[in-house]
């Protein structure tokens, strides 16, 4: 009775979709630059880093795990010394760090 139908008036200005859209392109290109491009890199740098491994170096893993690499084996693994007679094979991508890389054999 005294409830009237309220109707939805036409928006004023349409506005450019380019005008709309601009925020959203800003956005994701606010997190590329802040995000996804430094991880990139970071990743680029950590399989650099896995390929120069050698034997000698001594290596950190992700699992905590400190050790000298013994050898260096061609499908993707390292043999890691822990402890004297102690041989570990790890796969080459769990390496974290090298601590200290030694001079190439002569």
């Amino acid at each position: 009775m005294f409830v009237t139908p309220a109707y939805a008036q036409a928006a004023g200005g349409g506005g450019s979709t380019l005008a709309q859209f601009i925020p959203l392109i800003l956005i994701f290109a606010i997190m590329y630059f802040l995000l996804i491009r430094p991880q990139q890199k970071k990743l680029k740098e950590h399989a650099a880093m896995v390929e120069a491994v050698r034997r000698g170096d001594q290596i950190i893993t992700q699992g905590g795990i400190v050790g000298k690499v013994v050898k260096v084996k061609e499908d993707g693994e390292v043999e890691v010394e822990i402890a004297d007679g102690v041989k570990v094979r790890v796969i080459k991508s769990t390496i974290a760090t090298v601590m200290s890389k030694t001079e190439p054999a002569k």
